[in-house]
């Protein structure tokens, strides 16, 4: 199996083009591959595949071998794949997502290869059984949530997956082994989430550090990212557009009042090719 090792500040993919669907093994495949020690080491196992609907399909198997809805980290790699690799060779394209439906990206292009990638990530869920959490409500903005004796307030959001915001002191040292798979796997969660820890800055600013549902703790999340600036504004803390810090990078996130969408804008880079034994 021939692959191609790529990352969006640090959130690193083993990218597989050429097939036409997942194989069978696909889970198993991600957890073999994704392992750091034993395989080539990534966040994640992307796919790229035909659509129907778009310029091409991805899917995405995390570490543990789940299947993620949706990654804005991952769409833009695949974006910059298609278009360096003649998939589809125009700097505006369209990605079929599982959990977003059909997103547009905008390539920036210098010397013939894409540099960085504006994607539409389309209008965010903020009903609360929708997110999905157990909390039938049509917003989820400070809610309490106790895990091991602490008590942490959150804001649901899902950018086509699901994530909990929650605002800490300091975000860049706030300790994610402890309280990240808590709150992933915690029963106001059905499906599991995403939980990101952000300490905002000024009023176009924020740091945050992600927890990712099924892989833990990475350098960068791309719809974490988008849910936290739909959260900050939520609760007041910033304005519509603003850079979000993360371990591996910045993002530069907008949310729209004239259509309600949100918009991300980053770097994606390739590493490596390579080819494994499956």
């Amino acid at each position: 199996m021939k692959f191609t090792k790529m990352h969006g500040l640090g959130n690193d993919f083993i990218v597989v083009s050429g097939e036409r669907e997942l194989p069978d093994n696909v889970s198993e495949l991600a957890i073999s591959l994704c392992n750091r020690y034993f395989g080539i080491g990534a966040d994640g196992l992307v796919y790229i595949l035909p659509s129907e609907r778009a310029d091409v399909r991805m899917r995405i198997i995390n570490s543990d071998g789940s299947e993620a809805e949706q990654c804005g980290n991952a769409i833009r790699c695949v974006a910059k794949y298609a278009y360096d690799h003649q998939l589809a060779a125009k700097t505006e394209m369209t990605v079929e997502t599982l959990g977003a439906g059909v997103q547009k990206v905008q390539l920036q292009v210098a010397d013939g290869k894409v540099q960085a990638v504006r994607v539409d990530m389309g209008e965010p869920i903020l009903q609360g059984t929708q997110v999905p959490t157990t909390i039938d409500a049509d917003i989820v903005v400070n809610h309490p949530v106790e895990v091991n004796g602490r008590t942490f307030h959150f804001t649901a959001v899902s950018m086509g997956n699901p994530h909990c915001v929650i605002y800490v002191d300091d975000a860049v040292q706030f300790d994610l082994d402890t309280w990240g798979p808590l709150l992933e796997k915690h029963p106001l969660f059905p499906n599991k989430i995403n939980v990101e820890f952000v300490t905002v800055k000024s009023r176009d600013y924020a740091d945050m550090r992600v927890w990712e549902r099924g892989a833990g703790p990475t350098l960068a999340c791309g719809t974490g990212a988008c849910a936290t600036l739909v959260s900050s504004v939520l609760n007041g803390l910033t304005d519509r557009q603003a850079t979000v810090s993360l371990k591996g990078g910045d993002l530069f996130i907008e949310w729209s009042e004239e259509d309600n969408h949100v918009y991300m804008t980053g770097p994606a880079e390739e590493v490596f090719t390579g080819s494994v034994n499956e």
